[in-house]
Protein backbone atom coordinates (compact mmCIF):
# COMPACT_ATOMS: atom_id res chain seq x y z
CA UNK A 1 0.00 0.00 0.00
CA UNK A 2 1.26 3.70 -0.42
CA UNK A 3 2.40 5.65 1.96
CA UNK A 4 2.74 9.43 2.48
CA UNK A 5 6.74 8.84 1.68
CA UNK A 6 6.34 7.60 -1.77
CA UNK A 7 8.12 10.72 -2.71
CA UNK A 8 11.08 9.79 -1.00
CA UNK A 9 14.08 8.25 -2.93
CA UNK A 10 13.95 3.94 -2.93
CA UNK A 11 16.68 2.45 -4.08
CA UNK A 12 15.00 -0.80 -5.24
CA UNK A 13 13.33 1.39 -7.89
CA UNK A 14 14.82 4.86 -8.29
CA UNK A 15 17.60 5.85 -10.28
CA UNK A 16 19.31 9.53 -9.76
CA UNK A 17 22.52 11.49 -10.50
CA UNK A 18 23.35 14.92 -10.13
CA UNK A 19 25.45 17.59 -11.54
CA UNK A 20 26.85 20.92 -10.72
CA UNK A 21 27.05 22.16 -14.36
CA UNK A 22 28.11 25.58 -16.08
CA UNK A 23 24.85 26.76 -17.39
CA UNK A 24 21.80 28.63 -15.93
CA UNK A 25 18.39 26.95 -15.15
CA UNK A 26 16.92 28.61 -17.72
CA UNK A 27 19.27 27.45 -20.59
CA UNK A 28 18.91 23.95 -19.42
CA UNK A 29 15.07 24.68 -19.09
CA UNK A 30 14.93 25.65 -22.56
CA UNK A 31 16.98 22.97 -23.81
CA UNK A 32 14.85 20.42 -22.45
CA UNK A 33 11.23 22.42 -23.45
CA UNK A 34 11.64 23.65 -26.77
CA UNK A 35 11.76 21.07 -29.79
CA UNK A 36 13.97 22.28 -32.01
CA UNK A 37 17.04 22.43 -29.45
CA UNK A 38 15.93 18.94 -27.30
CA UNK A 39 16.26 17.42 -31.06
CA UNK A 40 20.01 18.37 -30.99
CA UNK A 41 20.76 16.54 -27.75
CA UNK A 42 18.25 14.34 -26.11
CA UNK A 43 20.10 11.25 -26.96
CA UNK A 44 23.57 10.12 -26.66
CA UNK A 45 25.11 9.39 -29.82
CA UNK A 46 25.42 7.85 -32.30
CA UNK A 47 21.60 7.97 -32.02
CA UNK A 48 19.56 11.06 -32.77
CA UNK A 49 16.24 12.34 -32.32
CA UNK A 50 14.55 13.04 -35.13
CA UNK A 51 10.49 14.34 -34.03
CA UNK A 52 9.68 16.23 -30.58
CA UNK A 53 6.10 17.54 -30.02
CA UNK A 54 5.75 19.11 -26.43
CA UNK A 55 2.82 20.34 -24.55
CA UNK A 56 4.15 22.40 -21.92
CA UNK A 57 1.79 21.96 -19.42
CA UNK A 58 0.33 19.32 -16.67
CA UNK A 59 -1.22 16.95 -18.98
CA UNK A 60 0.27 17.82 -22.00
CA UNK A 61 2.33 15.24 -24.24
CA UNK A 62 6.06 14.73 -24.45
CA UNK A 63 6.88 12.87 -27.52
CA UNK A 64 10.04 12.10 -29.10
CA UNK A 65 11.87 9.65 -32.15
CA UNK A 66 14.87 8.29 -31.80
CA UNK A 67 16.71 6.58 -34.59
CA UNK A 68 19.74 4.43 -34.23
CA UNK A 69 22.43 4.26 -37.06
CA UNK A 70 20.72 1.40 -38.51
CA UNK A 71 17.55 3.83 -38.93
CA UNK A 72 15.83 1.89 -36.53
CA UNK A 73 13.21 4.38 -35.12
CA UNK A 74 12.19 4.42 -31.20
CA UNK A 75 9.04 7.07 -30.20
CA UNK A 76 8.49 7.53 -26.70
CA UNK A 77 5.42 9.29 -25.69
CA UNK A 78 4.70 10.65 -22.33
CA UNK A 79 2.72 13.09 -20.55
CA UNK A 80 3.76 15.90 -18.74
CA UNK A 81 2.88 15.88 -14.56
CA UNK A 82 4.43 19.33 -13.47
CA UNK A 83 6.19 22.07 -15.38
CA UNK A 84 7.62 25.03 -12.86
CA UNK A 85 9.82 27.17 -15.01
CA UNK A 86 12.77 27.20 -14.98
CA UNK A 87 13.12 24.55 -12.00
CA UNK A 88 10.87 21.75 -12.11
CA UNK A 89 9.89 19.44 -14.70
CA UNK A 90 8.36 16.08 -14.32
CA UNK A 91 6.69 13.77 -16.95
CA UNK A 92 6.23 10.27 -16.76
CA UNK A 93 6.13 7.44 -19.28
CA UNK A 94 3.11 5.83 -17.39
CA UNK A 95 0.14 8.51 -19.28
CA UNK A 96 -0.28 9.40 -22.63
CA UNK A 97 -1.03 13.72 -23.30
CA UNK A 98 -4.32 14.22 -20.76
CA UNK A 99 -3.46 11.76 -18.32
CA UNK A 100 -4.54 9.00 -20.26
CA UNK A 101 -3.49 5.90 -18.75
CA UNK A 102 -0.96 3.48 -21.11
CA UNK A 103 -1.74 -0.34 -21.78
CA UNK A 104 1.43 -2.42 -19.80
CA UNK A 105 4.33 -2.55 -22.27
CA UNK A 106 5.01 -5.20 -24.29
CA UNK A 107 8.27 -4.98 -23.96
CA UNK A 108 10.19 -2.08 -21.68
CA UNK A 109 9.33 -0.61 -18.70
CA UNK A 110 7.22 3.09 -17.89
CA UNK A 111 8.49 5.11 -15.51
CA UNK A 112 8.25 9.07 -14.20
CA UNK A 113 10.94 11.34 -14.28
CA UNK A 114 12.00 13.86 -12.23
CA UNK A 115 14.34 16.95 -13.01
CA UNK A 116 15.25 19.60 -10.96
CA UNK A 117 17.85 22.69 -12.03
CA UNK A 118 18.93 24.74 -9.21
CA UNK A 119 20.98 27.76 -9.02
CA UNK A 120 23.77 27.55 -7.84
CA UNK A 121 27.17 30.32 -7.29
CA UNK A 122 28.69 28.57 -10.82
CA UNK A 123 25.38 27.71 -12.41
CA UNK A 124 23.21 25.07 -11.94
CA UNK A 125 22.92 22.13 -9.52
CA UNK A 126 21.36 19.28 -12.45
CA UNK A 127 19.38 16.73 -10.67
CA UNK A 128 17.96 13.48 -12.25
CA UNK A 129 15.62 10.82 -10.45
CA UNK A 130 13.95 8.47 -12.37
CA UNK A 131 11.23 6.02 -10.69
CA UNK A 132 9.72 2.55 -11.47
CA UNK A 133 7.42 0.72 -10.86
CA UNK A 134 9.19 -2.84 -9.78
CA UNK A 135 13.01 -3.52 -9.04
CA UNK A 136 13.25 -5.46 -12.11
CA UNK A 137 12.51 -2.48 -14.37
CA UNK A 138 14.82 -0.52 -12.19
CA UNK A 139 17.54 -2.90 -12.94
CA UNK A 140 16.84 -3.42 -16.47
CA UNK A 141 17.05 0.67 -17.40
CA UNK A 142 20.29 0.90 -15.23
CA UNK A 143 21.63 -2.33 -17.51
CA UNK A 144 20.31 0.10 -20.61
CA UNK A 145 22.96 2.24 -19.37
CA UNK A 146 20.92 5.07 -17.36
CA UNK A 147 23.90 6.73 -15.92
CA UNK A 148 26.12 7.01 -18.98
CA UNK A 149 23.06 7.58 -21.36
CA UNK A 150 22.22 10.46 -19.23
CA UNK A 151 25.13 11.74 -18.36
CA UNK A 152 26.29 11.72 -22.05
CA UNK A 153 23.13 13.59 -22.90
CA UNK A 154 23.54 16.24 -20.29
CA UNK A 155 27.19 16.36 -22.13
CA UNK A 156 25.72 16.89 -25.45
CA UNK A 157 23.15 19.88 -23.96
CA UNK A 158 25.95 21.71 -22.30
CA UNK A 159 27.95 21.74 -25.04
CA UNK A 160 25.49 22.95 -27.43
CA UNK A 161 24.69 25.43 -24.56
CA UNK A 162 28.51 26.57 -24.41
CA UNK A 163 28.49 27.00 -28.33
CA UNK A 164 25.93 29.35 -28.13
CA UNK A 165 22.97 27.03 -29.46
CA UNK A 166 21.00 28.21 -26.40
CA UNK A 167 20.56 31.57 -24.96
CA UNK A 168 21.84 33.12 -21.98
Amino acid sequence: MASLKDHEFNPATDLTFSRRVEATPEQIWAGWTQPEILKKWFCPLPWITTECDIDLRPGGGFRTVMQSPEGQKVEGVGCYLETTAPERLVWTSALQPGFRPVPPPSEGFVFAAILTFERVAEGTKYSATVKHASEADCEAHNKMGFQAGWNAALDQLLALIKAGGVGR
